[in-house]
């Protein structure tokens, strides 16, 4: 059986109501027999020493008084389960029940509102500049559902933003979801910066050119070449030749190109030896904080005679879906005790941390493409200073793309 369709059977079971009985006598297979031809449902049956145990519905409960007499058995109610036993045992419980209606109405209720504005799809505008927009527009959390026009929704959008091509707004349960799709040729176009002709790269860094693909303008250096800050490495300003292999005038464009360089980095991270370290003497204060609508209530003791203190505070918001926060929250504060002494760092430990800043330094070289062949730095002391000092040998891309007046004035010249 499928197991949904088993579910289903098990909730119409617990609805109507149904027993757990036992029967004994010498005809236990005839009153099986008489059930079956009398349409009583019997399920779960299984021997149990001189006796048979089983479940049954109310209705057919009630069938069993002339089958019993004739198949001369005797019947024992173990068990009541279901929704009519449950009512019955607690029918004096009013608050229970008032209160499971007041639930139920309040969910009802909550269900005709909007809790959720989910937007999807959007690169270029954030969920907060969309959702202050729809704001604008009477588009809120909380609203009613019946209130909510997805058809003003869409138009208002695209009327909003030149950028976005197509949206969608549906409402599902309590969730407004929101989807748009931007024009990302535009996005593109936008983000690039525009350079007007010609333009030249020059070096930013000293070293030597290691390889160099050129792209537009004409190369002024080669690999192993070297170079200094300032030196021009691609000029956008392309002679155009005659037929006597002379310059009969010139191209101008933007330069472009790949141009890698080896050259040193200087790396120095310094830090004191001595510090003052703080030694926690485990006493605590607690409050529990509450803050409802801007009021906050407080639940504890913080008066202390501290000579130091640390403070904690951690709150956290009720929150209904992604954006909706409720104006409720809950919090605990901590007041820890400590006091100062003075300490130094063992060789270990400025090891350890002057290594670790070091490595936090070439992750982040890496994460910019410089690639590092040799590391020259050392760890010393000097006059109370742990200090880390050196070079570093890499390979990274050289090269900024600047207006080249000269032949900014040709080109005003010629026109």
């Amino acid at each position: 059986m499928p197991e949904r369709s088993f579910l289903i059977i098990k909730f119409i079971q617990y609805i109507q109501g149904y027993v757990h009985v036992r029967i004994v006598g010498y005809s236990p297979e005839r009153f099986l027999n008489l059930c079956s031809h009398h349409h009583i449902q019997l399920w779960g049956l299984r021997p149990c020493r001189h006796a048979y145990e089983m479940y049954m519905t109310v209705r057919g409960f009630r069938k069993l008084k002339p089958i019993l007499r004739k198949s001369n058995m005797k019947i024992r109610i173990l068990e009541r389960r279901g929704l009519p036993f449950f009512l019955h045992q607690n029918r004096k419980r009013q608050a229970f029940f008032a209160g499971a209606l007041c639930c139920f109405l309040l969910v009802y209720l909550m269900s005709l509102r909007i809790w959720n504005i989910h937007i999807e799809g959007n690169y270029s505008h954030t969920d907060e500049t969309l959702l202050e927009f729809l704001a604008s527009e009477e588009i809120r959390h909380g609203m009613a559902k019946r209130k909510v026009d997805c058809s003003h929704i869409v138009k208002a959008i695209r009327t909003e933003y030149e950028d976005v091509i197509w949206v969608s707004a549906s409402i599902q349960g309590t969730r407004l979801i929101v989807q748009i799709k931007e024009n990302m040729d535009t996005i593109a176009a936008d983000s690039e910066v525009k350079l007007e002709a010609p333009a030249d790269i020059v070096a930013d860094l000293d070293g030597t050119i290691e390889s160099i693909v050129t792209r537009k303008g004409v190369p002024m250096v080669c690999a192993g070449n070297e170079i200094k800050k300032g030196d021009l490495l691609v000029s956008g300003s392309v002679p155009v030749l005659d037929d006597s292999k002379e310059v009969a005038g010139y191209q101008y464009y933007v330069a472009d190109a790949d141009i890698f360089v080896r050259t040193e980095i200087p790396y120095e991270s310094k830090m004191k030896i001595s510090y003052r370290k703080k030694n926690y003497s485990g006493k605590k204060r607690y409050a529990l904080l509450v803050n409802i609508g801007g009021y906050q209530f407080q639940a504890g003791i913080l008066r202390h005679k501290f000579p130091e203190e640390e403070i904690y505070v951690k709150e956290k918001t009720l929150r209904i879906g992604e954006h909706f926060d409720l104006p409720v929250k809950f919090g605990l504060k901590t007041i820890k005790a400590y006091e100062f002494s003075d300490a130094k760092y063992t060789d270990a430990a400025i090891r350890e941390m002057l290594t670790a800043e070091f490595q936090r330094f070439c992750r982040e070289l890496k994460k910019k493409g410089v690639q590092i062949l040799e590391n020259n730095v050392k760890i010393y002391k000097d006059h109370g200073e742990a200090v880390a000092k050196g070079s570093l040998t890499v390979i990274t891309t050289v090269g900024k793309t600047v207006q080249s007046v000269k032949d900014t004035e040709q080109v005003k010249g010629e026109e």
